[in-house]
């Protein structure tokens, strides 16, 4: 497996916007074109597919919040199928190395409903700590990056 982080292009839009969550996922993400729609109008958000060598298997999205100045991870999302497979985790690592070098980024941020237990579990895998403020009905997470190794 060689996961890689890539721009959106004319080349591999439709690719991305046909992604799909499972059925039952339905709701826990917004959708890719919505995500895509966001990213043409807030200037401040970066939108990246994840592929597997040259399969598009996922979509992410972060970026600057101007109001509060946190860099947050917006959406994450890995095709049904090839959920369970590590490449949310493998995607997350390389987005946490590329903020922490290209951004001088000093903590991510992130939010999901909490009835995502596979989220819960990745994010929290990954060192997120609750910061116990909510948007909504999601709880808010953090990383912190300005001291890791």
């Amino acid at each position: 497996m060689s996961v890689s982080l890539r721009d959106l292009t004319h080349e591999n839009f439709d690719e991305c916007i046909n992604l799909r969550v499972r059925e039952d996922q339905a709701g826990l993400v917004a959708s890719n074109v919505y995500s895509l729609a966001q990213a043409q109008v807030d200037h401040e958000v970066t939108p990246l597919a994840i592929y597997d060598d040259d399969t598009m298997v996922g979509f992410l999205m972060f970026g600057l919040d101007d109001e509060d100045g946190r860099y947050w991870l917006l959406r994450l999302m890995v095709d049904h199928r090839y959920q369970g497979k590590g490449y949310a985790r493998q995607a997350m690592e390389q987005l946490i190395e590329r903020l922490r070098t290209r951004f001088s980024c000093p903590a991510l941020y992130l939010s999901f409903p909490q009835r995502n237990e596979h989220a819960a579990r990745l994010f929290l895998n990954l060192g997120f700590t609750p910061t116990g403020e909510h948007i909504g009905e999601e709880a808010v997470y953090r990383l912190r990056l300005d001291y890791m190794p």
